[in-house]
């Protein structure tokens, strides 16, 4: 198949896989076996196009021109590669984790669910292999609008009154800053294509470009910075499922992506380590990472500890971008698959915990990990990935961050950066510790009755093991499996960005 073929089967699987789902919704075993080979084929397709690129091609496709220089179109370079493996590799992991989940409580419109949940996931690829501003703006709102009724899929109250909030802050920041600084992007080159080095340097004046640039950042309000950060802990009333999705495959993921691309790709390093444009996010992003972190020590609700970690660990990426060197954009790009292997564990470790045991707060979660040590055991691999220890994944893009803090100087960034993992380590290993070492051994159930099925016993030794169903317990220790893999594997990752830095 061509290279244009390829891109454009991408959307298209996605696409068909929604329409499949909605079309099986009666039939939960076929609907859910569609799910999965979407997931399949489009994972398939995304590795294929890396194999296109590890060659030297540079798949393109021009889906429709909106107006001559202007069109919404496909292309694929390392970056976008990166993000399309995460948002297509991890959909099959959180669909299996969907099934034990969604069955495992009972939940209701499990249809709606997956479908929406498809839709989500080409959103994903489409803002991933955007060739230009104006098609991963289309495809930035679509992901917005698609996991609308994913937050507010319980339809309580509660629910409604976070998806209000969800969507007026994400559309309301979207077309409130960030279209204008696209407009003004496009007035000021004539173009919004990605391009190696950036399109505003000599287009637009030093003193202004701070200016343009805090439109483009607070506009992407996916990406979380403070003030525009409380979407992120309102949808947290969602399915953990879709948690997951938020804060590991799609969501905040497109977010920090596309600052990304602003910042390499719109205004190119060169031009923003020159005039000093984005001195002032880097103590945006460092305000943000030390302030989240310390929110989350505050919460006794486990989703909502991990929400405001996410808050936290998504500044890194953009701190990455405002250092404006090579390291700094390698150390920012590889926390974005870092962050999100690590963080699709503990959320997967929540949902487990909950499908067993309705528990959510963490003072009521002593002794469970006694009751619960595969479901535990990958919370503290995952939780060790965030805080950046080694042999875990996290470790790598907090060095190279660290790096790049100490070649520009910034010094007390890397103090900020050390701080911040003392803080990860107080908010994330309490929940182990609490699970493995307090309570007595009567306490690990709670009196909680398990899910259906959710009992697994492995001789006299093993009778208290009461984990979630299989289907919540394999995802979240795959993915503890991946933090460690990518650990050893970072050196394809940091190959695979290496040319994005270069100038």
């Amino acid at each position: 198949m061509s290279d244009a073929g390829l891109l454009t089967l991408s959307l298209l699987i996605p696409l068909a896989g929604a329409l499949l789902i909605g079309l099986t919704g009666r039939h939960p075993n076929l609907r859910e076996s569609v799910t999965l080979a979407t997931a399949v084929l489009l994972f398939a397709t995304v590795v294929a196009l890396l194999m296109r690129l590890n060659a030297g091609a540079l798949p393109a496709v021009v889906l429709h021109e909106v107006m001559p220089g202007l069109s919404l179109a496909l292309a694929v370079e390392p970056l976008g590669m990166m993000f399309g493996l995460i948002a297509s590799g991890l959909w099959i992991v959180n669909s299996i984790y969907s099934i034990g989940y969604m069955r495992g409580n009972k939940e209701q419109h499990q249809t709606r669910f997956y479908i929406c949940f498809a839709i989500a996931i080409l959103a994903a690829v489409g803002v991933a292999f955007a060739a230009n501003m104006f098609t991963l703006f289309i495809f930035y709102e679509v992901l917005t609008v698609s996991t609308y009724p994913l937050v507010i899929h319980k339809e309580t109250p509660e629910a409604k009154a976070s998806g209000r909030t969800y969507l007026g802050l994400l559309l309301g920041t979207s077309i409130g800053l960030q279209m204008v600084a696209i407009i003004w992007t496009w007035v000021a080159t004539g173009t919004l294509d990605f391009t190696k080095g950036g399109i505003l340097d000599g287009k637009i004046a030093a003193g202004v470009a701070p200016f343009l640039l805090a439109l483009y950042m607070f506009g992407i309000g996916k990406a979380a910075l403070m003030p525009f950060h409380r979407w992120l802990p309102a949808a947290m009333v969602a399915p953990t499922p879709v948690s997951a999705l938020l804060h590991a495959v799609a969501v905040v993921k497109a977010g920090v992506f596309t600052v990304m691309k602003v910042a390499v790709y719109i205004f190119g390093v060169d031009f923003l380590a020159r005039t000093g444009a984005a001195t002032w996010l880097m103590w945006v992003a460092a305000f943000t990472l030390l302030t989240a972190s310390l929110v989350a020590l505050g919460k006794d609700n486990l989703k909502a500890r991990l929400a405001y970690s996410t808050v936290s660990q998504l500044s890194y990426v953009t701190l990455g971008a405002a250092l404006a060197t090579s390291m700094g954009v390698i150390g920012g790009s590889m926390q974005i698959a870092m962050h999100a292997m690590g963080k699709i564990t503990l959320f997967f470790c929540a949902g487990a915990i909950y499908t067993a045991t309705h528990k959510t707060e963490i003072s009521d979660m002593d002794g469970l990990g006694r009751a619960m040590p595969f479901t535990y055991g990958a919370f503290l691999i995952g939780a060790l990935s965030i805080i950046g220890l080694p042999p875990m994944g996290g470790s790598w893009s907090k060095w190279y961050l660290i790096l790049a803090a100490a070649d520009t100087g910034h010094l007390i960034m890397i103090g900020v950066l050390m701080v911040s993992s003392l803080l990860n380590v107080a908010y994330l290993l309490p929940v182990v510790g609490r699970g493995f070492f307090a309570g007595s051994d009567a306490a690990p159930a709670h009196g909680a009755v398990p899910a259906a099925g959710a009992q697994v016993t492995t001789g006299s030794r093993l009778r208290r093991i009461k984990e979630a169903p299989l289907f919540c317990v394999i995802p979240p220790c795959l993915t503890a499996a991946g933090c460690v893999v990518l650990f050893f594997y970072a050196d394809r990752l940091y190959r695979l960005l290496e040319p994005i830095a270069k100038p």
